[in-house]
């Protein structure tokens, strides 16, 4: 539960405002209160200083309570009531999490930022941003997305939002018929895509210019919709991608994760998902924490992530590994990369090779022994640091590269071979923090965010982001937002930025962001032979 508390960690209740609207309301020594028509609703929001709207809260899906737990959301009711959306809506529980404090079951609200100046006839880019936090809870909520719309020139629309994890967006089984709905997080997604499509130019965005981004599980939900029904999406919401550490854990069929229902209806006393359906949820939160997969020995810690997406044969037709490399995803360019420390939050302080091997039978229980050997040859005898036992170095590095890293590099090259080696740019993120350096966690998971959205938008933010670390800001800012306008990070990227080059057809360049050193690298070979090792083992890993 460590991990979780950590996610939660990350979690900014607080509300900062900015936004866009259709139309505006004016009243005595107040400022412009924007509004926008919907249809099924109307919205007021909040028009701050500096020329962005925010529209916080509002409704994308209908609340998923009652007979629609576990189901495929559904269109928003309709209701004429003008309604306040200066506050963010409620967050959804995740793993361990019980209602309250900001969370409720009814979660699916989205928040829309836009230049105050924007109109229906404005058609500006749209990012829609899909936050991470492991499928296990809302890792990166109620992020804000006004200073990325400043760096763009009020050239964009930002769109954020919840959806569904843990227990209520993901439990699967092979009996749930026309009961209940598989992958329902990831429907919650598309829900919202639909929701962009039908109603953003009403905020000044152009809904066929959409962008795609997420960030650790919001990555990995990006690889996912990339690879819907094997790339052959019968319908077209989005021309770009950005992932940011994009997150592969291991991926099952559905009878494969029969044994996580069971033990759910054994801890519950319910023989059915209309009974689970019909609980109390925060019982049903209680009843849903983490327990070992299967197979997995005794002693062995946790898995980190617990609920997760399945394969469907439809949403998700299959392993991402074999998608990308068989070209069976969306066709889009892409930018994505990951940060240089990516397990130093998730390695437990191994000391010994043992312990390293636990920490990933954990989570990828079908690992053999054999192969935790090969794993542990390939990671031997590596540099201590700060704070930590012998071969938490080893531990740290595998589980990052096994389950981020690697996965953002192979989906690189397969833009490149199937796409086109100009149409990918790819990162590595090496922003120091001295603080968090001198804890012996080098650059660790995500932490490019504070970056991309800037100090105070997006969560949590270290301190040398406002001090020794500002310089990157813009220059992190620029390349993003340039992307989203255009397609590639170079157009408008910040002035005296360095040119990032495309992923090119060998082994792959890539862009170091790093303050006061930022310019192309060559992926290093030891990465190459680790990553080409973690593909081998992908099939073992995902079963």
């Amino acid at each position: 539960m460590a991990l979780l508390k950590l996610l939660a960690g990350t979690i900014c209740l607080a509300g900062i405002a900015n936004g866009l609207a259709v139309t505006h309301s004016t009243r005595d020594n107040e400022l412009v209160s924007p509004t926008v028509d919907l249809g099924y609703s109307k919205y007021r929001g909040v028009r701050l200083s500096g020329g962005v709207d925010q529209f916080l809260g509002m409704r994308y899906a209908q609340a998923p309570l009652g007979e629609l737990r576990f189901r495929a959301p559904r269109e928003p009711e309709y209701d004429d009531e003008e309604k306040d959306s200066s506050q963010f809506g409620a967050l959804c529980p995740g793993t361990g999490q019980q209602p309250g404090n900001g969370l409720d079951e009814d979660c699916l609200f989205v928040d829309v930022f836009k230049p105050s100046d924007a109109t229906a006839e404005s058609k500006l880019p749209v990012l829609i941003y899909i936050q991470g936090g492991g499928y296990a809870a809302m890792g990166n909520p109620n992020y804000n997305g006004t200073e990325l719309i400043r760096s763009s020139g009020g050239n964009m629309v930002v769109v954020m939002f919840n959806y569904r994890v843990g227990v209520l967006g993901f439990l699967a089984s092979k009996g749930f018929g026309h009961d209940a709905d598989l992958n329902v997080g990831l429907l919650d997604q598309r829900q919202l895509f639909l929701w962009v499509q039908k109603h953003i130019n009403k905020f000044g965005g152009d809904p066929s210019h959409v962008v795609i981004q997420g960030s650790s599980a919001g990555g990995g939900s990006v690889s996912h919709h990339l690879t819907a029904y094997r790339g052959h999406d019968k319908e077209s919401f989005f021309v770009g991608a950005i992932l940011e550490s994009p997150f592969w854990p291991t991926l099952r069929t559905v009878p494969e994760m029969e044994f996580q229902y069971q033990r759910l209806l054994g801890s519950t006393g319910c023989s059915s998902v209309d009974c689970l359906r019909k609980m109390n949820v925060s019982a049903l939160q209680a009843a849903s924490g983490v327990s070992a997969f299967p197979d997995t020995a005794p002693g062995d810690p946790l898995p980190h992530f617990y609920w997760l997406p399945v394969i469907d044969g439809e949403l998700i037709p299959g392993q991402l590994y074999t998608l990308f490399s068989t070209g069976q995803f969306a066709h889009v360019p892409m930018l994505l990369g990951h940060v240089t420390n990516e397990g130093s939050w998730f390695a437990n302080n191994a000391s010994s090779a043992a312990e390293v091997s636990s920490l990933l039978r954990a989570d990828y229980p079908h690992l053999k022994d054999t192969q935790l050997g090969w794993i542990n040859h390939a990671y031997a005898n590596m540099a201590p640091l700060p704070g930590h036992a012998a071969f938490y170095p080893s531990a740290s590095a595998a589980y990052g590269d096994a389950t981020f890293t690697c996965p953002a590099n192979d989906m690189a090259s397969a833009v490149a071979r199937f796409v086109g080696d100009a149409k990918v740019w790819s990162y590595r993120y090496n922003v120091l923090d001295p603080g968090i350096v001198a804890g012996g966690y080098g650059v660790p998971h995500t932490f490019e965010t504070s970056a991309v959205f800037g100090p105070g938008q997006a969560g949590w933010a270290a301190d040398s982001y406002y001090t020794v670390n500002a310089p990157i800001v813009p220059i992190v800012m620029g390349y993003w937002a340039s992307f989203v306008r255009s397609l590639n990070p170079n157009t408008y990227k910040y002035p005296g930025s360095p040119g990032w080059e495309s992923w090119g057809n060998l082994s792959g360049s890539q862009l170091r962001l790093q303050t006061n050193n930022t310019g192309m690298e060559v992926v290093p070979e030891w990465q190459i032979r680790n990553c080409t090792m973690w593909r081998g083992l992908a099939c073992t890993m995902e079963l």
